[in-house]
């Protein structure tokens, strides 16, 4: 018996394959969502352990830096889309802080992260499968395309005269909350804004990034008012004190 040969129905193999890349990609989110959700638990236990009062523990975490090398292992592989923007600074910002953290652990005892030469603008780190300074990260993957000031109070470059490092992570649903009380919090505190009068003497980080404060009719000292305890006049005079590059260490 002559045996029949049947042509499959090109539109039902389009189908099949388009259902096979929409489980695939299904799985791939799913996956990538599970990823996330084990790495800011597992910077939660991190800087639960080693950070208090804003200052880190090198020391400790010198002699057993399993898990941060596991967290920095973690950063080198999650992609996470601009799309999601909440998602995507949370990433980013505790891969900055982290990598900052990992810097200085492999350097120390260390006074300054500037004693690592270019340790902000040369050395390269494994995240997010490219290879990055912690320039890169800050300038390209996040004030460049968030346009935020926010950024510069959640950012924590390892020196005292760095914002505060909090102890938990930096989470896409409390990110907001994060970026106004940790903002809020560094303009309030004497080590960033002193109010003399009509005066104001503020942290260096104000006068770097003053591009970043001037925006859309805003200046340095407006931006200063919005989260100020108590406002001082929009003529108030600025004055920059010398930054603190002494290690945050406990």
């Amino acid at each position: 018996m002559k045996q029949m040969h049947f042509k499959p129905n090109p539109f039902y193999l389009f189908m099949k394959n388009i259902i096979v890349l929409a489980l695939m990609f299904v799985a791939g989110l799913n996956a990538t969502a599970q990823n996330i959700e084990e790495f800011y638990k597992e910077v939660d236990s991190f800087l639960g352990k080693h950070v208090k009062n804003g200052k880190v523990d090198y020391a400790s975490i010198k002699k057993d830096p399993s898990q941060l090398n596991n967290l920095i292992e973690q950063t080198s592989s999650i992609v996470i889309s601009k799309s999601n923007a909440a998602e995507y600074q949370a990433f980013w910002v505790n891969s900055y802080n982290l990598h900052v953290i990992d810097g200085l652990v492999k350097n120390y005892p260390i006074k300054s992260p500037l004693d690592s030469k270019g340790f902000f603008d040369t050395q390269k780190r494994a995240v997010s499968g490219e290879k990055l300074t912690l320039n890169d990260i800050e300038n390209n993957k996040l004030r460049a395309q968030f346009h935020d000031a926010r950024f510069h109070f959640v950012l924590v470059c390892g020196a005292q005269g760095c914002p505060p490092l909090i102890s938990t992570s930096y989470k896409p649903a409390t990110l907001e909350m994060q970026l106004d009380t940790q903002t809020k919090k560094s303009i309030n505190n004497p080590a960033f804004v002193v109010v003399n009068g009509d005066k104001l003497a503020v942290s260096q980080i104000f006068e770097w990034y003053k591009v970043d404060f001037n925006t859309k009719g805003s200046t340095t000292v407006s931006f200063i008012n919005s989260y100020l305890k108590k406002p001082v006049g929009e003529k108030a005079k600025l004055s920059y004190y010398n930054y603190n590059w002494s290690i945050n260490k406990q």
